[in-house]
């Protein structure tokens, strides 16, 4: 691996001009394509084998056309204090806002509160309901401002007016604020971490070189697979993430080497050979996390996760071939001020590294600073992490809707108007699909299963039933006494369900309980439910790959224990914040409830790759040193000398995209903003700097060790550079970097 290597980078190095053309080739081929390539499909979520799915499959069939509707805009009026809007002026003003709701070419119709029974029981809230031709990622900006004058226009009347629904989602999410300011706080970080321009762009513009081939790709390629505009979100934000680690890596282990002396060519095939053999590693562990995700089960997740792995596919090839080329042209620009200058004389190319200055810095000194009390710091990490994972015991999942934005957005205010006129579970009302196909009288069977869940505790109000063409199926809504967020809601879903039998038996027709309401709560089961061998399955593999890297036992058990700790941390605080409300405030959250349900198989699935690359980038360096004769714990020194650095910038990098984030006015853009943040946080600066050096102290050499029968079944594959530490023994030092004899084989 590590010659292999070597000789792409050397090879990089001296066809510099050929490698650079072809990749800005397969940038603008990709690019051209996507040009050309059909748009990306409206987002088909779907969740295969949830009782939610089964009915909205059932409604396809029986009610073609249904399921398929366009966006829906609710216009929610309130009438002022101690009124009705059943008065004469008010029911004037809210009729002629109907009649302009209805203009526009998109609108395929409105339905009067005064017809369609949608008036409170206290005559004080009543809501129009708006429904479009198309979806909403189609709505137009121009159809989105005549709803606004239409509500304006029953504004000036007297009353309160405000809107929701899906007409206006506009798709848009953060609008590319988050990565802006990802990508300037990473210049800075590179900038102080390297001392030159050239080194902290070079990541930057490799980087943004593999999100741009990457995001054209999916693109281009959505049409054909089925991608959805929402797909390469994932794959955009870590195709960033890990390309300017990568390329932080390598152009570090460049500039160590030509600290000690060696010719640019040299140094850049040997900084491919060794810290490109890290990156190989690590990105294989994020590939595993990311293709992982279809152990979920839920298309959209399995599509997401598979995109972001080629995202991360791409950073790995352009970290060991672009970065070389590009330290080609311009082999002194990444070097330190002092370094650039030219020096009298000619130097050994290969001077024995035991001869280089290794003075001590930051990391050297917190990596004595651990050894010397490694229980203490242990247990300090360790406790310190328990305690932050104990409100993980109470998650809840859910999907979060408008009752979690801010109170400052309409969509919030007319869902606080709908809960106080119409009761707190009309926002959520269920949806029973009732197939009476076969039965003897199907009205007569419809109506039996309508009686008995109107008379379950907890529903209020049930809809007349809706037929199809075939009159053998019907659907109704029955609308909860609680919240769609309320863990009412969900036992009430379970006890309807659970009485299933009983009704059908009573009924002879058989019933499922959809919705959205519904559909969040089986989503929450069915990620809940998969949570565990979700983790079982990337974590296992994932040991398997550091047994491989590192040919230890205890390493790679090390770090998923550690990765777990950091994770379920990190859980534990999204709930202590966004879900019991600790500290809300500072960070802008208006509403507290359940966790989206996604969010920990996201958080998972990402500082899972995050963390492994962390260890790999700090422990490899350790292995090397151990491997090159040096005592255990020296080599846990040497291995924070080279490191601690640079996992300590691309930590910082990742916390500044993440916390990016948390400004947003969305509840779950925050939450995902601040989940990430403080999981790699923890994982770098408690796990991988603190608890990891702290357990290679206690373990002294046994941490290096692997059983026999073991080693005998375990391919060799060479990261830390035996093969190349053997070749500058045997190759002559010049400072003309002549070709090396031949090479000593690789181990594979």
């Amino acid at each position: 691996m590590a010659t292999f290597l070597y000789r792409l980078g050397r090879l990089a190095f001296r066809r510099r001009g050929y490698v650079a053309l072809l990749w800005v080739a397969v940038l603008a081929a990709v690019g051209l394509g996507a040009m050309r390539a059909p748009g990306a499909a409206d987002e088909e979520f779907s969740t295969p084998g949830i009782e939610s799915q089964k009915a909205f499959d059932l409604m396809q069939e029986r009610f073609p056309g249904a399921a398929a509707d366009g966006a829906t805009a609710r216009v929610v009026f309130v009438a002022p204090h101690g009124q009705k809007v059943t008065a004469t002026a008010h029911r004037k003003a809210i009729e002629e806002a109907v009649d302009a709701l209805g203009d526009g070419t998109q609108v395929a119709g409105v339905a009067d509160p005064f017809t369609a029974h949608a008036v409170s029981k206290d005559g004080t809230t009543a809501y129009a309901t708006v429904t479009y031709r198309v979806k909403s990622s189609a709505v137009t900006d121009t159809s989105r401002t005549a709803l606004e004058n239409a509500a304006d226009q029953a504004r000036d009347a007297g009353l309160t007016v405000e809107t929701g629904g899906s007409a206006l989602d506009s798709g848009g999410g953060p609008g590319g604020v988050a990565e802006i300011i990802g990508i300037a706080v990473a210049a800075v970080v590179l900038l102080v971490t390297f001392g030159s321009l050239a080194a902290a762009g070079l990541p930057l513009l490799t980087a943004v070189l593999g999100v741009g081939i990457s995001t054209f790709t999916i693109t281009l390629l959505a049409d054909a697979l089925g991608l959805s505009t929402s797909t390469g979100t994932l794959a955009m934000m870590l195709g960033l993430a890990v390309g300017i680690d990568y390329a932080l890596f390598v152009v570090s282990r460049y500039r160590e080497e030509r600290a000690e002396g060696r010719a640019p060519e040299e140094a850049a095939g040997l900084a491919v050979g060794t810290a490109g053999s890290a990156v190989v590693f690590a990105g294989l562990t994020v590939v595993i996390a990311l293709a992982g995700l279809s152990v979920v089960g839920i298309p959209m997740l399995t599509k997401m996760g598979l995109t972001a792995a080629g995202a991360v596919v791409v950073a790995v090839v352009i970290a060991l071939t672009v970065v070389p080329a590009l330290l080609g042209f311009w082999p002194n620009a990444v070097l330190a001020g002092a370094a650039r200058r030219p020096e009298g004389g000619r130097r050994r190319l290969f001077r024995a590294r035991k001869a280089a200055p290794q003075g001590d810095n930051r990391g050297t000194r917190w990596a004595r600073f651990v050894l010397r009390r490694p229980v203490p710091v242990l247990l300090l990490g360790v406790v310190g992490l328990g305690a932050l994972a104990v409100p993980m015991t109470q998650l809840q999942l859910g999907m979060p809707g408008d009752e979690a934005k801010s109170t400052s957005t309409t969509e919030r205010r007319a869902y606080d108007a709908l809960a106080e006129g119409f009761g707190p579970g009309f926002n959520g009302p269920l949806t029973i699909v009732v197939d009476a196909k076969g039965t003897g009288d199907a009205k007569a069977g419809v109506d039996t299963v309508r009686e008995r869940i109107a008379g379950t505790k907890g529903v209020v109000s049930v809809s007349q039933p809706r037929f199809n063409k075939a009159a053998d199926t019907a659907v109704f809504t029955a609308t909860p006494a609680t919240s769609p967020v309320d863990e009412n809601t969900k036992t009430l879903v379970r006890t309807i369900r659970g009485e299933r039998p009983a009704i059908e038996s009573a009924s002879g027709a058989s019933f499922e309980v959809t919705g959205t309401t519904a559909l969040n709560i089986d989503i929450s089961g069915k990620v809940q439910s998969a949570l565990v061998p979700y983790l079982v399955t990337v974590v296992g593999l994932a040991v398997v790959l550091l047994l491989v890297v590192f040919r230890s036992l205890l390493v790679p058990l090390k770090a998923a224990l550690g990765f777990l700790l950091s994770v379920l941390a990190a859980l534990g605080a999204v709930v202590l914040v966004f879900q019991q409300g600790h500290g809300a405030g500072l960070f802008g959250v208006e509403q507290t409830g359940p966790i989206m349900s996604l969010m920990p198989i996201f958080l998972v699935g990402i500082i899972f790759g995050l963390a492994m690359d962390y260890e790999v980038f700090l422990v490899s360096r350790m292995r090397e040193s151990y491997v090159h004769g040096e005592p255990a714990k020296e080599a846990v020194v040497s291995g924070f000398r080279h490191s601690a650095r640079v996992v300590v910038a691309a930590a910082l990098i990742m916390i500044a995209v993440f916390a990016g984030f948390i400004g947003e006015s969305e509840s779950m853009i925050k939450m995902i903003g601040f989940g990430m943040a403080t999981a790699v946080l923890l994982d770098a600066f408690v796990v991988r700097m603190a608890i990891v050096p702290a357990v290679l102290a206690l373990l002294g050499d046994r941490a290096w060790r692997l059983p026999k029968r073991l080693d005998r079944l375990l391919p060799r594959v060479d990261i830390e550079g035996e093969a190349l530490t053997r070749r500058r023994a045997a190759a002559p030092a010049t400072e003309s970097d002549p070709t090396p004899d031949e090479p000593v084989e690789a181990r594979v």
